[in-house]
Parts: C-alpha cells; sequence; structure tokens
C-alpha cells in the first residue's frame, strides 16, 4: 500500500471515530455492530495495519488460539504499537470491547 492510500485510510478512521464518539455519547444503549462500523471498520474490514479482516476465518482463528482474554487485553492496551489503544474508541468499556471482539469474531467464521 503507497503512502498517500495509507494516510487517506488513516484519516478516514480517525474521523470515523470523531463521528462515532459523538453518537456514543448520545445513544443509550451500545450496540457493537454499529460501534465497529465507526471505530474499526477502517482496519478491520480494509486490512489496513494488517488487521485482520472481518470475515477472515484462518487470521482470527490464528488470534483466538491465544485465548480470548488476549484478544481483549490487546485491544485494551493496543498492539505492537500499530493498533492503538481501545482501538481509539476512548468512550468503550471493556465490556463494550468484549463485545465488539464477540462481534468480529462471530462475523469471521
Amino acid at each position: 500500500m503507497n503512502t498517500r492510500r495509507y494516510t487517506q485510510l488513516m484519516l478516514l478512521a480517525i474521523c470515523s471515530l470523531l463521528a462515532n464518539c459523538s453518537l456514543a455519547a448520545e445513544a443509550d444503549a451500545f450496540d457493537a455492530a454499529i460501534t465497529y462500523q465507526g471505530t474499526c471498520f477502517a482496519c478491520h474490514g480494509t486490512g489496513a495495519a494488517h488487521a485482520p479482516e472481518v470475515g477472515d476465518v484462518i487470521e482470527w482463528e490464528i488470534r483466538l488460539e491465544k485465548g480470548m482474554d488476549v484478544l481483549i487485553q490487546n485491544t485494551i492496551n493496543g498492539l505492537n504499537g500499530v493498533m492503538p489503544p481501545r482501538g481509539l474508541c476512548t468512550n468503550c468499556t471493556d465490556d463494550n470491547l468484549t463485545a465488539i471482539i464477540e462481534y468480529m469474531l462471530e462475523n469471521s467464521k
């Protein structure tokens, strides 16, 4: 991926995050699918920054072999300097992040 395309994807992710944070603050109930679209899709829907894409069974099986607790901790803390802490969803609780991971896994079977 060229630098310009990567920059565009990252800007899209940031814009999506900012829009989603505003919506999340107004929403009464958490929706993992909607939050995924707003904060996670830019990378996990496109493979940007080498993120495992939702729907890629093999990549998610490899990650799940480490255990759900590891997936959750990697999401909370960030990973390898590429995935930001909390996936940039600063409004998400640990339970919200767990729900998003479960949503991505369910859609990667």
